[in-house]
């Protein structure tokens, strides 16, 4: 038996995410599927991250179980010659068995997009969230310094959450421009549900004047859901990449 790792992108405009569920399409089904029909028996994929419904990914990481002979960097263009237009392998290599992407120490870098400008443009409307009130760029940034480093993120977390511990590490938080999008581009060692999509929903309050930047010091102490932004549209969320520790 073997172990083969995916690189996996895909625009999730059309899924209920990538977990398996019984009321609406997933990645994790439709890899599966292909998978088991391209091994010969029955696939079922491990993700390193379980995107929502409408996130999209550059690059989510997978791994599944095979004795399948064929060449392990192969299997990135067998798979995508079945996939549906909307799901691509980038790349697949062959790891250890017991390589787990959820548990092994890793920086896992999202952005979220946002059209800033009077008029929406349709060509955007499934990877940017629309804006039209005038953000105020250098605010947002001089609130992001209150969000990097190591705080209990209950203020930016959906009560829906299962996680242990809603104490987490955010290494970098940068809000890029190119004339009317701007692009929210942050790197941790992981998040709470929905988190960023509420990180960026505050940092949309602080652009519009809502709050001043030192607010969001006062979200984060206060440990309170309804004291921060709220949760932005999934659309605009991107998973960008996955660096492994270990392999850096």
């Amino acid at each position: 038996m073997r172990r083969i790792r995916l690189i996996v992108s895909y625009d999730g405009t059309h899924y209920c995410g990538w977990q398996k569920q019984p009321n609406g399409l997933t990645i994790e089904e439709v890899l599966n599927k292909h998978l088991s029909e391209l091994c010969g028996h029955s696939v079922e994929v491990i993700g390193a991250s379980r995107t929502d419904s409408g996130v999209h990914a550059y690059g989510n990481v997978a791994v599944f179980d095979t004795d399948m002979r064929m060449a392990a960097d192969k299997f990135a263009f067998a798979l995508n010659q079945r996939l549906p237009d909307d799901i691509r392998i980038q790349y697949s290599d062959e790891v250890g068995l017991n390589w787990h992407p959820r548990k092994r120490n890793c920086v896992k870098t999202y952005t979220y997009r946002i059209l800033n400008r009077k008029i929406d443009i349709p060509t955007e409307r499934l990877y940017a969230h629309f804006c039209y009130f005038r953000l105020d760029v250098e605010k947002m940034r001089e609130a992001t310094g209150y969000f990097i480093g190591t705080h209990d993120f209950v203020s930016l977390c959906s009560q829906k959450t299962q996680a242990s511990s809603t104490i987490r590490t955010i290494y970098s938080l940068d809000i890029l421009q190119d004339e009317d999008m701007i692009t929210i581009v942050v790197r941790g060692d992981g998040f709470l549900y929905n988190m960023i999509r509420i990180l960026a929903g505050t940092l949309i309050k602080v652009g519009m004047g809502v709050y001043p930047p030192e607010h969001v010091a006062e979200i984060l102490a206060g440990k309170n859901r309804k004291l921060a932004g709220q949760t932005m549209p999934a659309k605009g969320l991107t998973l960008v990449e996955i660096e492994y520790e270990d392999e850096q």
